[in-house]
């Protein structure tokens, strides 16, 4: 690891696991469809930079293009395309929320407690560069997947289920040293493709029942 010290890369890779969490709570406690979107463009910033962090610290380095690829598709790519569904759908905020905000965030704080509970047996294993990480990329995991059940809009859903997948690349990053170059490249490849998928169908919903919310779609069972 050169000059860096094991404990300090450990803090530095904790630091940047500790912020995405954050992300997620700030994107639980955001109404405006536009400030999720560009949340989650944060947290996959810090995403790269972890992934980075720990190619240069293992000296592993197509970690180094997954990074680079987290980058272009996740902080550039499909931010653009969420904002411009946005922008076409005219919506700007969601009004109505299955779970309220205060309640989100203590069960998402329940959530953090939960991971880090169902981790513990693997952390004491004492094998992976950062002892928190696991535990932070299963509690954003279990936050993502909240998020899409908490809310209706068809975009702040899709920002979950891509929360979800930043968390899987931060398990696999930081507590697995990343997965082979082919397998990235065809996970970035599928989440790029259904980011469009996802963009086609709500532009479809909108002409359909005028509305992004997809508690519309239980109509279509009468």
């Amino acid at each position: 690891m050169g000059v860096i010290r094991p404990d300090i890369a450990s803090q530095m890779v904790d630091l940047c696991a500790a912020l995405l969490l954050l992300t997620c709570f700030a994107i639980v406690a955001q109404r405006r469809l536009s400030a999720c979107v560009d949340l989650f463009a944060l947290q996959s910033v810090f995403l790269a930079v972890t992934a980075a962090l720990v190619a240069f610290l293992t000296g592993i380095h197509h970690i180094y293009i997954a990074a680079l690829l987290t980058v272009i598709i996740k902080v550039i790519v499909i931010p653009r395309i969420l904002k411009k569904v946005i922008e076409r759908l005219n919506v700007t905020r969601e009004l109505v929320l299955t779970v309220n905000i205060p309640p989100a965030l203590l069960i998402c704080g329940a959530l953090v407690i939960l991971a880090f509970y169902i981790t513990q047996p693997i952390i004491s294993l004492g094998f992976l560069l950062t002892k928190d990480s696991l535990a932070i990329a299963l509690a954003i995991v279990l936050i993502g997947f909240f998020t899409m059940i908490a809310r209706k809009k068809a975009v702040t859903q899709v920002v979950g289920f891509l929360v979800m997948e930043n968390g899987l690349f931060l398990g696999a990053t930081a507590a697995a040293y990343g997965m082979p170059l082919i397998v990235e490249l065809g996970v970035f490849f599928d989440v790029l493709v259904a980011g469009l998928i996802i963009g086609i169908f709500t532009h479809r919903l909108q002409d359909t029942f005028d509305s992004v919310d997809t508690s519309k779609l239980t109509e279509l069972r009468e």
